[in-house]
């Protein structure tokens, strides 16, 4: 990959690098803003990926193995995860009913709280950032990348939503 030019303040740019590097910073600024107000509201402790793994438990990945397939990450990065989230008191392992040797994961009501305060917080970005550029612009905007993605828009629940085709 060739390094670009960097852009700079008012000038508009046609490199196909720079445009993927404002989608990304775009994303990136959007989710360190939740961060920030996620910290201030008591949840000083989680990142973007601990949201997706909650979301990837409630979805029904309950055990490190289908935890990582979720992800695509390895069972010992998703072993990590779980034990962070369990000591952050996010989730919680539970024998499962049918097979008392298995531990299953279940996000707690802490968990489930952060993720509600979450999907608020971005509520409130959105509004801001309407505020900021007209509700039309980020209306149009997300009109726009949704005519680039077409309908395989990630789906943080869905198993394998970071999943990249091998044979691409």
């Amino acid at each position: 990959m060739s390094m670009s030019r960097p852009s700079y303040a008012g000038v508009m740019s046609r490199s196909g690098a720079d445009l993927a590097l404002l989608l990304l910073a775009g994303f990136r600024t959007m989710a360190d803003q939740g961060a920030a107000e996620l910290s201030a509201l008591g949840y000083n402790d989680v990142r973007p990926a601990h949201d997706f793994a909650l979301h990837s438990i409630l979805s029904g990945a309950d055990s490190a193995s289908e935890l990582g397939r979720a992800m695509s990450i390895t069972k010992q990065a998703a072993a990590k995860t779980i034990a962070l989230l369990e000591e952050r008191g996010y989730l919680a392992r539970e024998p499962d009913p049918n097979d008392k040797r298995r531990m299953r994961l279940q996000v707690t009501e802490r968990g489930r709280a952060m993720l509600q305060e979450g999907e608020a917080v971005f509520d409130r970005l959105r509004t801001r950032w309407e505020e900021q550029v007209g509700a039309d612009v980020v209306a149009a905007l997300e009109v726009t990348l949704r005519q680039f993605v077409g309908p395989n828009v990630i789906q943080i629940d869905a198993p394998g939503w970071d999943a990249r085709d091998p044979e691409a």
